[in-house]
C-alpha cells in the first residue's frame, strides 16, 4: 500500500519500479539482478520496523554493489524512529523522517535539478556531516494524495492469498486493505503512532474512502476488505458515511477491522457496521484491571461499555476479538492474573494475549528506564514478539510467555462452540487448528529452555 502511495507520487517525475523482496521471496542475487536489469538512478527503501532493520540496511548493501552512484532513500517506521541509526550506515544517503509522500516528490525534484533539498523531513551528509532536519510536516489534507499506483504491481499476488491463515484474514479474495485515516488523538503508553504521525486525528473523507473502494472493485475484483486503521470510528459520522455510502453505492461487501476503539462504538454504529459488511471486529481493551489501564495505559476504556458493545456485536453476527496485554512495569501478578480472568469472563469470540514490548518513543521505554525494567541483555534492534522484553520482581519474560501461551490455549478452545466458530472463520479444519495450537505451545516452552 505505502510503495504504490509514493509511486503515485513521482510517477509523473521519472519512470518508477516497485519491488517487493519480502512477497517475492527473492534471494541476495536475484534481487541484485533485478536491479541491474532497472538500472535505477535511485532506490528507496522502506522499513516498517525496527525487527526489520537488518533486511534494510542489507538491501542498501546489495544496491551499492550494483553501482556506488545510486542515491539510496530509507524511509518507513524505522527510519522515522531511528534515524540516527540510520545514517551511521554510510550506504544510505539519505533518511526520511515522517510522512514520506511530499518529501520523496521533493526529493526527485532536487535529483532533477529543479528544487533545492526539502526544508524538513530528511537526514543527508554535508561535508561528512550529518544534517537532521526534523520531523516532515503532517500532510492535513490526505484527499490531496492520489489514489496508490496498483498498477505497478501484480495486485492479484496481494489480493488473492495471505502469508498465514489468521483470524484476522480477509473473509473473501480477491481483497484489499485501506487506510483512511492517520494520527491519534489517544496517549497509549506502549504506541509510537503519536511520533510517527502525530496526536492529531486527520482523516480522509467518506466519498475519498468510497472512491477507493469503488476503484479497487472495478479495476480489481475486491469481494472483501480489511481495514487497518488505528481510529476507524474516532470520527462518528465520518464512519457512519462510509458505512452507509457503502451501502448506497452497492460498495458492501465482508470486511474485517483490526483496531478497533471499543470506547467509540454505540448500539447505531455497530448495526450500520453489519449492514455494511462487517464480520470481524478486534477490539483493544488490553487489561483487566482499573488501575493498569488507567494509570499505566491510559486508555480511556469503560469495562461495562465494552461488555455491552461485544454482545451487540455477537448478536448480530460479528465475530468479535479481543487484544489484551500484560507484563507491564509495576504490574503486579496479582493483575496480570486478573487481565487473565477479564479476558475469559468478556465472553469474546477470541483473546489475544501480547507481552507489553517497550518500543523507542514511547512512554512505556521511559517507563522501563524509570522502573529498570528492561530485560537483563535487551537489545532493541533484535526485538523477539513472541516473548517480553521487561522483567521485575512480580514476574520474567518466561513466566509471562509460558502464562500467555497456555491460557490462550485454555480460554479459546476448551469451548466446542467457540472452536467451531474460530475454524469457520479462519477456514480451517478442526485437525488444521489443533496443529496450530500443538505448535504455539510447543514453540512457547522450546522458547524458555
Amino acid at each position: 500500500y505505502n510503495l504504490c502511495l509514493l509511486a503515485a507520487m513521482i510517477k509523473d517525475l521519472c519512470e518508477v519500479n516497485i519491488l517487493d523482496a519480502y512477497k517475492l521471496n527473492l534471494s541476495e542475487d536475484v534481487f541484485v539482478a533485478e536491479l541491474r536489469k532497472f538500472n535505477p538512478d535511485i532506490v528507496g527503501i522502506t522499513v516498517l520496523m525496527d525487527q526489520y532493520a537488518a533486511s534494510g540496511h542489507k538491501a542498501a548493501k546489495l544496491t551499492k554493489t550494483v553501482s556506488k552512484d545510486i542515491s539510496i532513500i530509507m524511509g518507513g517506521v524505522y527510519a522515522t524512529m531511528n534515524s540516527e541509526i540510520v545514517m551511521k550506515d554510510s550506504n544510505i544517503d539519505f533518511c526520511v523522517i515522517g510522512e514520506g509522500e511530499y518529501v520523496l516528490r521533493d526529493l526527485i525534484n532536487h535529483f532533477n535539478g529543479t528544487s533545492p533539498l526539502p526544508e524538513k523531513g530528511i537526514c543527508y551528509r554535508l561535508n561528512g556531516k550529518v544534517v537532521n532536519t526534523g520531523h516532515t510536516d503532517f500532510i492535513q489534507d490526505l484527499d490531496s494524495i492520489p489514489m496508490p499506483a496498483y498498477h505497478l504491481i501484480d495486485f492479484s499476488k496481494y489480493a488473492n492469498s495471505i502469508h498465514r491463515k489468521s483470524i484476522d484474514s480477509p473473509r473473501k479474495y480477491p481483497y484489499a486493505r485501506l487506510l483512511t485515516s492517520r494520527g491519534c488523538p489517544y496517549n497509549c503508553v506502549f504506541c509510537q503512532v503519536e511520533s510517527i504521525s502525530g496526536k492529531k486525528f486527520r482523516p480522509r473523507s467518506p466519498e475519498n474512502v468510497l472512491n477507493e473502494i469503488q476503484l479497487l472493485k472495478d479495476n480489481y475484483g475486491i469481494n472483501s476488505i480489511i481495514f487497518d486503521d488505528d481510529n476507524l470510528f474516532t470520527n462518528r459520522e465520518r464512519a457512519i458515511g462510509i458505512f452507509q455510502g457503502m451501502i448506497d453505492r452497492k460498495l458492501a461487501m465482508p470486511w474485517v477491522a483490526i483496531a478497533v476503539a471499543v470506547f467509540k462504538l454505540d448500539a447505531e454504529l455497530v448495526k450500520l457496521m453489519r449492514l455494511s459488511g462487517c464480520e470481524y471486529i478486534a477490539i483493544a481493551i488490553e487489561s483487566g484491571t482499573e488501575r493498569v489501564l488507567k494509570k499505566i495505559i491510559k486508555k480511556p476504556v469503560n469495562f461495562e461499555h465494552a461488555k455491552k458493545m461485544i454482545r451487540l456485536a455477537k448478536e448480530i453476527g460479528i465475530y468479535v476479538a479481543a487484544n489484551f496485554i500484560v507484563g507491564f512495569p509495576t504490574e503486579t501478578w496479582d493483575e496480570i492474573r486478573q487481565t487473565i480472568k477479564f479476558a475469559e469472563e468478556i465472553d469474546v469470540d477470541y483473546v489475544k494475549l501480547f507481552s507489553a514490548i517497550p518500543l523507542r518513543n514511547t512512554k512505556l521505554w521511559d517507563l522501563c528506564k524509570k522502573e529498570g525494567a528492561f530485560k537483563k541483555g535487551f537489545n532493541e534492534s533484535e526485538i523477539r514478539w513472541s516473548t517480553g522484553q521487561i522483567e521485575t520482581e512480580e514476574f520474567t519474560s518466561n513466566n509471562l510467555t509460558i502464562l500467555r501461551a497456555f491460557e490462550w490455549d485454555r480460554i479459546n478452545f476448551t469451548n466446542p462452540d467457540k472452536r467451531k466458530r474460530t475454524v469457520t472463520i479462519m477456514g480451517i479444519t478442526e485437525q488444521e487448528l489443533l496443529g496450530i495450537r500443538r505448535s504455539t505451545l510447543k514453540n512457547a516452552v522450546q522458547l524458555v529452555e
